[in-house]
């Protein structure tokens, strides 16, 4: 039986990690000093999510699609993906700065990975305080003046670097150099990928104490040497009680939606699933077309999937609540 689906996040010890996004969730392993990830909705292999409501409780996201398919996704996401869902869902709390790294399309990366690319976007949350971001190089790059400034520790020099504030919305193209950097809090969505590659860690050891492998190789593979042109920062102003397109790409469409009251999202002229990632408040979600009354709640920090078989949403805030909504559109 079809409904909307709640998952269960997993979460994961990062040494740049914080202290924000674990106190939304309830199962914090005890010896997590922090927590830097949580992954809300995954396929990725080792990492799926399982399913926390309903008569598929338990069930993960792979089990889904293997016995839904295109009832799940929508007959062209089938058609392209298979029984892989073709987004990772996640929240990052940064306290310190991430690696300089950059991520490969999808081309490079099934050749030499066996994976999708990883194109992604971020949407920051609050607080905000002093948080900024690395996108980007300020001017034409070369390989060996990569190897230099990484020797010589001033690699972030040559980065554009944009201060953020909640409410914006950085795009992140495979191929851009980039880097989150420390009091950042954001919503990530991103293709289904966990493959990036590092050039530089402040000579940072990981949770093993050993310092962490760079792939320096792989990265000026795939990189582009080319100064950053165009902003890669914008900011949507919220639609009270209606929706905001926060980025529309190849692999992803994400909207805003900003709720005060109950509002009704018609879905039929979608061949595709739709995503819910919450990022402000709590709400209720209830589709009108499901066999059975299957209403599911969420609140900040988590994910819902509505099954592309589902047209009619009912999505019944508790106060003000704000959820990013994604879907795709090929």
């Amino acid at each position: 039986m079809l409904y909307p689906f709640k998952f269960k996040a997993h979460l994961f010890h990062k040494i740049w990690g914080g202290h924000t996004i674990e106190k939304w969730y309830d199962h914090v392993p005890a010896d997590f000093e922090n927590v830097g990830e949580s992954w809300v909705m995954s396929d990725v292999d080792k990492y799926p999510t399982e399913v926390v409501n309903g008569s598929h409780e338990g069930d993960t996201l792979q089990d889904l699609l293997e016995v839904y398919m295109d009832e799940l996704v929508g007959g062209k996401v089938y058609d392209v993906f298979g029984n892989h869902f073709p987004l990772l869902l996640k929240f990052i709390d940064a306290t310190d700065d991430l690696s300089i790294q950059v991520h490969p399309d999808d081309d490079y990366a099934l050749e030499n990975e066996q994976s999708l690319g990883k194109t992604e976007m971020w949407y920051v949350l609050p607080p905000a305080e002093d948080a900024s971001v690395y996108l980007g190089w300020k001017e034409e790059m070369t390989p060996s003046l990569i190897h230099k400034a990484i020797e010589e520790g001033s690699l972030a020099r040559y980065l554009r670097d944009y201060k953020v504030r909640a409410g914006e919305v950085a795009y992140i193209p495979a191929g851009t150099v980039h880097a989150m950097r420390r009091n950042t809090i954001v919503a990530e969505i991103q293709e289904n990928s966990d493959i990036t590659y590092r050039l530089y860690d402040y000579n940072r050891v990981g949770n093993d104490g050993k310092m962490r492998p760079l792939h320096l190789d792989k990265a000026l593979e795939v990189m582009d040497f080319n100064p950053q042109q165009e902003a890669s920062v914008s900011h949507p102003e919220p639609v009270v009680n209606g929706a905001v397109n926060l980025q529309q790409t190849p692999y992803f469409t994400a909207n805003l939606l900003t709720l005060t009251h109950a509002v009704q999202r018609d879905y039929a002229p979608l061949d595709s699933f739709v995503a819910y990632m919450c990022v402000k408040g709590s709400c209720a979600i209830k589709a009108l077309d499901a066999e059975q009354d299957q209403t599911v709640t969420m609140k900040q920090g988590e994910a819902v999937l509505v099954p592309a078989s589902l047209n009619d949403i009912v999505i019944d805030p508790q106060g003000e609540s704000q959820l990013i909504e994604i879907y795709m559109e090929l």
